[in-house]
């Protein structure tokens, strides 16, 4: 493992050439495999410090930090000392990752709210229902009252009690048209009366 020394603390000069982090970064870029080991190893905790802190998610922060470097192993070349210090940069990459994935936790989360808050089933309100109902039963009945009492019983029997024409008539004691023919005129009546169609 690569000694850090002041690197991790008092700031030397932005491009001090003593700086570990610097060589590692340029043999990382190079493909260094064995380099960019070393450089996660005196790296890693304070990157994924950093990370936990903003997320709060130790799983998530794991995961971040690992596409923190990553990015790190594939822009190592970008690394310009001349502009900043090394653990800076990586630092910077570790950050914005993290504020990435919270704005895209934050994202999900108000889609989802909004699917929600679309989609609610509204609840269906039963008393306007019920005193529609109601009023519709009330005028049935009053258009009822103006039919012939023949006239109601038969619709009565044939279309609140389920009976078909030859039974209304038999239990009329009515020839079959006859009995049809009074279903037929009283739904006229009650028709005019209620004022359906018009």
């Amino acid at each position: 493992m690569t000694e850090i020394g002041p690197a991790f603390g008092a700031s030397p000069p932005d491009t001090a050439p003593h700086d570990p982090l610097i060589e590692l970064l340029r043999r990382s870029a190079r493909g260094d495999e064995a380099a960019f080991a070393q450089l996660y190893d005196a790296t890693a905790s304070r990157l994924h410090g950093l990370v936990l802190r903003v997320l709060r998610d130790p799983a998530q922060a794991d995961e971040v930090t690992q596409e923190a470097f990553l990015e790190i192993w594939r822009s190592a070349a970008r690394f310009d000392p001349a502009r900043g210090r090394a653990l800076s940069w990586l630092m910077t990459i570790g950050h914005r990752k993290a504020v990435d994935r919270v704005r895209a936790a934050e994202a999900a989360s108000q889609r989802e709210h909004t699917y929600q808050h679309r989609n609610a089933e509204v609840e269906h309100d039963t008393t306007a229902d019920t005193v529609h109902d109601d009023l519709e039963a009330r005028r049935v009945r009053a258009a009822l009252d103006d039919l012939t009492p023949i006239q109601r019983q038969a619709i009565e029997l044939a279309y609140f009690g389920g009976y078909t024409h030859t039974e209304v008539a038999a239990l009329l004691d009515l020839p079959v048209g006859t009995a049809k023919t009074r279903i037929r005129d009283g739904l006229i009546r009650l028709r005019d009366t209620m004022g359906v169609g018009q």
